[in-house]
């Protein structure tokens, strides 16, 4: 196993830890909390958390990315919520992931939430999101230079950049192409208004890959 890659979570966080258990009542819960989310300061408060997801979307998308890899674009910070923020947040400040000392492992528990109703195409990318920016730390000796601040900063909480024999293994895993495309796309997605199309027009392709998990 590579260090800080874990097994893919089970479906046993559907309905729990306050996640709804049904298709209709969990897409429900996604819009409430991207209408939400748009208060969250993100980084130095350029974008809000839920911004920053949707313009992760937006470039998926610009990309001519498949629509799994879109919605798993859209969806990669879900796992904040219900580790670093509560999910009855009203008005949080992201602030606390820059002075964090401990990694809440948002990937999994992200990864966690979303298989049960999307399965591993949509599951996996956002799983191996963290990991993929340590496999690009690795590889690419620019592609640090070019990370937030906070980003460095968590960076050094996940396990830093991957050893050589990491990197390899990571390449070969299935969903590592995605994560690494989904992984650039996250580091890009910080501009302050950015115009980008909201949550709700993402409605349709999510309901499609939820009645039709791995599509």
């Amino acid at each position: 196993m590579i260090e800080g890659i874990h097994p893919t979570p089970s479906n046993d966080n559907a309905g729990g830890a306050g996640v709804p258990a049904t298709p209709a009542a969990f897409l429900e819960f996604l819009t409430d909390l991207f209408r939400r989310g748009q208060a969250m300061a993100y980084g130095p408060g350029k974008v809000s958390m839920c911004a920053h997801m949707l313009q992760t979307a937006d470039l998926a998308a610009e990309a001519g990315a498949p629509p799994a890899l879109v919605a798993a674009s859209l969806l990669h910070d879900v796992g904040h919520f219900g580790t670093d923020y509560p999910f009855d947040f009203e008005d949080e400040s992201h602030a606390t992931m820059q002075t964090a000392s401990e990694d809440r492992r948002h990937e999994d528990a992200g990864a966690a939430m979303l298989l049960p109703f999307f399965g591993p195409d949509v599951a996996e990318p956002v799983r191996l999101h963290v990991p993929a920016k340590r496999y690009l730390c690795a590889i690419d000796d620019a592609y640090y230079d070019h990370l937030s601040a906070t980003t460095r900063h968590t960076l050094g909480l996940q396990g830093g950049p991957m050893t050589a024999a990491e990197a390899d293994a990571f390449a070969r895993l299935p969903h590592a192409e995605a994560a690494a495309q989904l992984r650039r796309w996250d580091d890009e997605a910080m501009v302050a208004d950015r115009p980008v199309p909201g949550f709700v027009h993402y409605a349709e392709l999510l309901a499609g890959l939820i009645t039709r998990p791995g599509a």
